[in-house]
C-alpha cells in the first residue's frame, strides 16, 4: 500500500511539474516579445489556430501530434516537451528530497523561476526584470514563511528575513563589482546587469552562504564550458562551425541557475566536505 501511494504521489508530482513546464514555455516565448502570458490561449505560431485542450497535455500532446500542428502541419519544436519533461523531473526530485513540506513548495517555485530565466537568457541574452524582481520578492516571502511557520516565532521570522535581505544585497553588490572589474580589465562590458539581479534573487532564496557556493559552482562550470568551446573552436578553424568565436558573449544565467540547483540539493554536503578537508577537527 505504501509503495502504491508513493508511485501515485510521484506520478501526480511529475504531472504537476510538467504542467508548470508547459506554462514556462509560454513565459519563455511571450515575455521577451512583450506579449501577455495569460491571453490569448495557446495557439500555433504559424497558422494562429487555438490548440485543443487535449493537444495541450504536457509531453503526451506533442507525442500524439507527432511534433506537428494539427491544422497546418508545421513542426512544433521538440524543446516544448523537453522543457515539460525536465520540469516534471525537477519537481519529482525536489519532492523526493524535501518530502511534503513548505520547502518543497518553495523550491518548486524557485526552480521554475530559474528554468524560465535560463531559457530566456539562452534565447535572447537577457534576464527580464519582471522575472528577476518577482523571484526576489517571492524569495524573501519564502524565507519569512520558513522562519515563522515551525514555531510561530517572530525572532525566527526576522532572522530569516535578514538572511534573505543580506543574501540579496550581497548577490547584487558582488556581481556588480565583478562586472565593474571585468569592464576595467577587458575594456568592455564583461557581464550583463541581469546577472547581478539574478544573483540577488538567488541570495534571497539561498542566503549569503549558499549564494557564494552557487556562484562559485557557476563560475567553474562557465569557465570549463568556455574553455571547451575555445578548444573545439581551435580544432575546427578550417571548417565551417557554429561555435562561438573568441570574445563572443555567452549567457551566464544558465550557469548561475545550474549552480543554484546543485547547491539546493548538495550544498550542505559540499560545504561539510570542504570544512572537513581544509579545517579538520583537532
Amino acid at each position: 500500500m505504501d509503495i502504491l501511494f508513493a508511485v501515485l504521489a510521484s506520478v501526480m508530482v511529475f504531472a504537476l511539474g510538467a504542467s508548470i513546464g508547459s506554462f514556462i514555455n509560454v513565459i519563455v516565448y511571450r515575455l521577451p516579445a512583450g506579449l501577455s502570458i495569460l491571453w490569448p490561449p495557446s495557439r500555433c505560431p504559424h497558422c494562429l489556430n487555438q490548440l485543443k485542450a487535449y493537444d495541450n497535455v504536457p509531453v503526451f500532446g506533442w507525442i500524439s501530434l507527432r511534433g506537428r500542428c494539427r491544422y497546418c502541419k508545421s513542426k512544433i519544436a521538440v524543446r516544448y516537451p523537453v522543457v515539460e519533461g525536465v520540469t516534471g523531473i525537477i519537481f519529482l526530485l525536489v519532492f523526493l528530497v524535501f518530502q511534503v513540506s513548505t520547502l518543497t513548495i518553495g523550491y518548486w517555485a524557485f526552480c521554475s523561476w530559474l528554468l524560465a530565466l535560463s531559457l530566456i537568457d539562452l534565447d535572447t541574452m537577457t534576464l527580464p526584470n519582471p522575472l528577476t524582481q518577482s523571484g526576489l520578492v517571492v524569495g524573501i516571502l519564502f524565507q519569512m514563511v520558513v522562519g515563522f511557520l515551525p514555531k510561530a516565532s517572530s525572532v525566527a521570522l526576522v532572522n530569516h528575513l535578514m538572511m534573505a535581505i543580506v543574501g540579496a544585497v550581497l548577490g547584487l553588490w558582488l556581481f556588480d563589482a565583478i562586472a565593474l572589474l571585468g569592464s576595467i580589465a577587458f575594456g568592455k562590458a564583461a557581464m550583463g546587469a541581469g546577472d547581478a539581479k539574478l544573483a540577488a534573487m538567488m541570495g534571497a532564496w539561498l542566503g549569503w552562504k549558499y549564494l557564494l557556493l552557487a556562484s562559485f559552482i557557476a563560475c567553474v562550470l562557465g569557465a570549463l564550458t568556455g574553455s571547451s568551446v575555445i578548444m573545439r573552436r581551435g580544432k575546427a578553424t578550417s571548417q565551417k562551425t557554429s561555435l562561438p568565436r573568441l570574445g563572443q558573449k555567452m549567457p551566464f544565467g544558465p550557469f548561475l541557475a545550474l549552480g543554484s540547483v546543485i547547491t539546493l540539493f548538495s550544498g550542505e554536503a559540499i560545504l561539510s566536505s570542504y570544512l572537513r578537508l581544509f579545517f579538520p577537527a583537532s
